[in-house]
């Protein structure tokens, strides 16, 4: 037992990096264990004889003791003032460092070979730090180092930093490293002006929101109005532009809240505006028809908490009310909306509702219709609960000229035709969204009995033909139209993405036709999604030679026809343009925009945007354009 015991003494494995460590620097683990013990149960002695009584040390002994505690003192606190100094030196050489690093780095750069100042002496150009081989290794994950900055010993981590001389930091250090890292970035994206306020500069450009130059006063002034609206008491003796524009934007920011809408609330206002009323609480809506008594016109979007109280207070107060425009009222009850056009349809000239759930149905459109003689405007748009009967009961208004019905449930196309042969004589725009059992009869009851129209819609439909769309624009009695919304009215058979041989929705013939009628006077043009207008039609139409003047918006997302050329037609073509909607062309690359245009949707053109977009004009970017493709 006892040989083999010896013999297993001389047995060595690996050792751990703590054990080589202590054995270089000549540590023993048992002579530790050791003093640690003694220094144990020296204290535990020392507390056992200060309990027992009065020690028996003489006056010269604790004097003694008093000048090795005073001195074990003082010499504490010169260390804690030098590692302090030593905290403060690390700093100021970690700043030294970055200060110089650009220069040192310049410095070590060393010439091709070949260039005039090369030195064929190696030795004269010699540098240990060029040399990876000399390099020395970065340490292992917890094992010790000292910090290149500091020179204190810490333990290596993988996320240890690497110091201005090629070593390793501790923690402190590194944190404070990272820190002027991060300040000296910030600085210099601010001196070279690619910040945040840039990027944003230049998306409200593309969208057609910004335009160049400086900008007014006015603008100026509501932006800090914004900025600051909690310190700001009243805005004073504003005009009503100027306040609904300030509403526009305290929306847009969700500060429109009970603190910050008395701000637009004043006697001799005639109108309320609040396009986000969100937070707002049922007792701000009793202030605005207190305040404002003399109330006619009333915008209120996302009004989730106006309820039947808000109501009967308007009811009470404001007796000239002539336009109500409601953004998901849900919360209005049906027998408050029966009350509302009995007690108040006779003055109601414009009425506008939306998103409306559950207290709103076609009975309700019968006592609109009965109460409300004098209704010239009606938009009905995703009502949950109207049907085919609301719009047969809605053709029996008589003074009705603007419409806009967007229904959720089926209406037939017998419906629609009655709806525009009784009222189509008077209607000046007509808006019929998503209604998918809707034919080329409609179409034609429109060609035959609208004759005032100005803007006309007509989206979101698979059954309508381009035939019909031509026989629509061919020989129509109407004035030209100034606004065309026919998005979406396309084949949508995935099996068959070519379409049919007799084209479904606005395609090449109809476009033509729609072009030669209304082309002068057109300032809007949504065929989005009109994915069977073909490349000649676009080039007819949009040729250079055709003029048309007041175009000022065009979207042509996801007509896949269409390419850089017809882009180019575009520029040439309309000399009033302001945005031109591109997604989804994939064909349109190397574009050159005019001035005061928005291209918005090409990617591809983002350089050209970059470049050309604020100084030249049409003319230029066509031969330009026209250089890139020879």
């Amino acid at each position: 037992m006892s040989s083999r015991r010896n013999g297993a003494r001389n047995i060595r494995g690996p050792q751990s990096a703590l054990t080589d460590f202590l054995a270089a620097n000549n540590i023993s683990a048992a002579q530790i264990r050791t003093d640690y013990d003694r220094r144990r149960q020296q204290t535990a002695q020392d507390a056992t004889n200060a309990g027992e009584g009065p020690s028996n040390a003489t006056p010269e002994q604790d004097d003694d003791e008093a000048l090795a505690a005073a001195a074990q003192a003082e010499e504490d606190e010169k260390k804690t003032k030098k590692r302090k100094r030593t905290e403060e030196d690390a700093i100021d050489k970690i700043k030294k460092a970055k200060s110089s690093k650009g220069g040192s780095k310049a410095k070590g750069k060393k010439g091709k070979k070949g260039d005039p100042d090369d030195d064929d002496d190696d030795d004269a150009d010699f540098d240990g730090d060029d040399l990876g081989m000399y390099k020395k290794s970065r340490p292992a994950p917890g094992q010790f180092e000292h910090c290149d900055i500091c020179n204190k010993r810490f333990t290596v981590t993988p996320y240890s930093k690497e110091g201005p001389d090629g070593g390793l930091l501790c923690t402190p250090c590194g944190k404070e490293l990272k820190k002027d890292l991060k300040k000296e970035q910030r600085a210099t994206t601010k001196a070279v002006g690619t910040g945040r306020k840039r990027r944003k500069v230049e998306s409200e450009k593309l969208d057609g929101i910004a335009v160049g130059g400086a900008k007014s006063l006015s603008q100026l002034c509501i932006q800090k109005v914004a900025q600051h609206h909690d310190d700001i008491e009243e805005l004073g003796d504003l005009p009503q532009s100027v306040l609904e524009r300030l509403s526009e934007i305290f929306s847009k920011k969700r500060v429109m809240k009970s603190k910050t809408l008395p701000l637009f609330l004043r006697p001799d206002l005639d109108s309320v505006i609040v396009h986000d009323a969100a937070y707002l609480e049922e007792e701000d809506y009793r202030q605005m028809f207190a305040v404002v008594p003399n109330l006619r016109k009333l915008v209120l979007s996302n009004a989730c908490q106006l309820k039947d109280g808000a109501i009967d207070y308007m009811l009470e107060r404001c007796h000239n009310v002539r336009h109500i425009q409601l953004y998901a009222a849900n919360l209005i009850n049906e027998g408050m909306w029966h009350r509302l056009f009995r007690e108040a349809g006779a003055r109601l000239e414009v009425l506008k509702l939306t998103w409306l759930d559950a207290a709103f149905e076609d009975l309700v459109v019968r006592d609109l219709v009965q109460y409300c003689p004098n209704l010239e405007r009606l938009k009905l748009k995703l009502c949950r609960r109207l049907g085919q009967d609301a719009v047969v009961t809605i053709s029996d208004l008589p003074a009705l000229k603007h419409l806009s019905l967007q229904i959720s449930q089926d209406v037939s196309t017998e419906t629609l035709v009655n709806l525009v042969q009784k009222r189509g004589s008077g209607l000046q725009t007509l808006s019929l969204e998503k209604f998918l059992d809707a034919d080329d009869s409609l179409l034609e009851a429109i060609h035959d009995n609208c004759t005032q129209l100005s803007k006309l819609r007509l989206c979101e439909n698979d059954t309508y033909t381009d035939a019909g769309f031509t026989s629509l624009f061919t020989e129509w009695n109407n004035t030209p139209l100034s606004f065309v919304d026919f998005n979406s009215t396309r084949d949508v058979d995935n099996n068959n993405p070519t379409g049919p041989e007799d084209a479904i929705g606005l395609a090449s013939s109809g476009f033509r036709a729609l072009m030669a009628h209304s082309g002068e006077t057109l300032r809007h043009l949504d065929i989005s999604s009109c994915r069977h207008i073909e490349l000649p039609a676009f080039m007819d139409v949009f040729n250079g030679a055709e003029n048309y003047p007041a175009l000022e918006y065009i979207n042509i997302s996801f007509c896949n026809r269409a390419d850089t050329s017809v882009v180019a037609g575009i520029f040439k073509s309309c000399p009033a343009l302001k945005q031109l909607v591109a997604f989804g062309c994939f064909d349109v690359q190397d574009v050159v925009v005019p001035r005061n245009v928005a291209l918005i949707g090409v990617p591809r053109a983002q350089d050209a945007i970059e470049q050309f977009g604020v100084g030249i004009g049409v003319e230029e970017a066509i031969s330009r354009m026209v250089e890139m493709a020879a």
